[in-house]
């Protein structure tokens, strides 16, 4: 990309969105276009096309989703799957009918199969079945990068994607029902430590090892793989490091100076069993994550704390 290359953020109010926004930046692009969802209905073919007729963006970074936690996928499978793979495909076709030069599509680590190897390597997607609490949106991501892939294939195009692991930081929805477990947590303990309480009660047995990447780090892999790579297959972005769901509950805590007793529930849910990301395609790239997981926890907090309405979200 060249530093005044017209570059559409889709999503860019969002967390990666506005991240990637913020690296772009950064980095010294100066031909930004963005649209809220107001302006722009990205469900809305024709809204989508006539963007895209207008403006001819040169690159596409698609960062635009429907996204919730465990809870949120649960209920609502039917709009997951629907709002995200239209969405998607509006914007794929409309790059392509006009002439966008290279998209990035921002998946989900989700996409691959509950019982995958662990750690999961690019190539181990669609081997198996998938893990049943997030379905719906890994279906229709798993759709979405397929399309980049077949577009690539059949006409030519320079369509890549990337597959993030869990992610947080600044942006991020630290809504009570429809938050992922980081952003949750931290409103949860802050809450709990504000009114004084003696216990918090946590979903499941904490057993689940997750891995976590923050999400100014995502921004950068996102930036240095549209100047650096192109292929068919997708890209994972992670740390190559986990934890259990325990484990980050305690750090979650004391980051936020709560004191008192963690329960589990074991009545709820634990999702998937592990979610490790083999990242050394990216490394072998020559990207590298550089924000620790500490670090990136409490600036997540000093940024809910900045604008404690974004807990309403």
């Amino acid at each position: 990309m060249e530093k005044d290359s017209k570059i559409y953020v889709a999503g860019h109010r969002g967390m990666v969105g506005s991240a990637i926004v913020r690296e772009l930046r950064r980095q010294g692009y100066t031909n930004i276009i963005t649209r809220t969802h107001k302006e722009l209905d990205l469900i809305n073919q024709q809204a989508v096309n006539d963007f895209f007729a207008a403006e001819k963006p040169d690159y596409v970074f698609l960062a635009a989703a429907k996204v919730g936690g465990i809870e949120a996928n649960q209920s609502a499978l039917a709009d997951f799957m629907y709002d995200n793979m239209m969405l998607e495909m509006n914007v794929i076709n409309a790059a392509w009918k006009n002439g966008v030069k290279k998209l990035e599509f921002l998946g989900s680590s989700c996409i691959y199969p509950r019982m995958a190897p662990q750690p999961m390597p690019e190539s181990c997607l669609l081997t198996s079945e998938l893990e049943k609490t997030n379905e719906a949106y890994a279906l229709a991501k798993i759709s979405g990068l397929k399309y980049c892939e077949f577009l690539n294939r059949q006409y030519g195009t320079d369509y890549i994607s990337v597959m993030p692991t869990n992610l947080y930081g600044p942006n991020d929805n630290y809504h009570p029902t429809h938050s992922h477990v980081l952003p949750a947590l931290i409103r949860r303990f802050h809450e709990a430590k504000e009114a004084g309480l003696e216990e918090v009660t946590c979903w499941g047995d904490g057993t689940p090892l997750r891995e976590f990447l923050y999400v100014d780090d995502l921004a950068n892999l996102c930036v240095f793989l549209m100047n650096n790579y192109s292929g068919n297959e997708t890209v994972n972005a992670g740390t190559g490091k986990e934890l259990t769901i325990r484990e980050l509950t305690e750090l979650v805590a004391k980051t936020v100076g709560y004191k008192g007793r963690i329960v589990w529930n074991t009545d709820m849910p634990n999702g998937t069993p592990r979610k490790l990301l083999d990242v050394s395609k990216a490394k072998a790239l020559g990207w590298t994550y550089t924000t620790e997981l500490p670090e990136g926890i409490h600036l997540a907090y000093e940024d809910f704390l900045s604008n404690p309405m974004r807990a309403e979200r």
